[in-house]
């Protein structure tokens, strides 16, 4: 995974980016169950490459559900992986599932 996904440990260091980004935040929520191991994996690689691509006009956060259930919470986050593309605090766009490259690019059309 990319240096440009950030990893919280806590919902306080989630709001904390969310604060300081200065961009549009694509949060995407992982979790550690056995089925949703191997398509969180997979976003991990398609959302730091997205990253990548939108470097200095997005920020990345990879949400790990159990360890953020106030932000799973928050954006009604039912099943991971889920992306939720965040502005000013808000959702604006949102995707449940595997998602391949384009499917995110998708999701921020008209944001960036």
């Amino acid at each position: 995974m990319t240096n440009r996904v950030h990893r919280p440990r806590e919902d306080a260091e989630f709001d904390f980016i969310l604060g300081r980004s200065g961009t549009p935040v694509l949060a995407y929520f992982t979790g550690t169950w056995p089925k949703a191991i191997e398509p969180c994996r997979v976003m991990d690689l398609v959302v730091g490459g997205v990253a990548d691509e939108f470097t200095g006009r997005l920020t990345a956060v990879r949400v790990d559900i159990t360890r953020c259930p106030a932000a799973t919470e928050r954006f009604g986050i039912t099943g991971a992986p889920s992306c939720v593309l965040i502005e000013d605090g808000e959702a604006v766009a949102q995707g449940t599932g595997p998602m391949t490259s384009a499917e995110v690019r998708t999701l921020l059309e008209g944001h960036l």
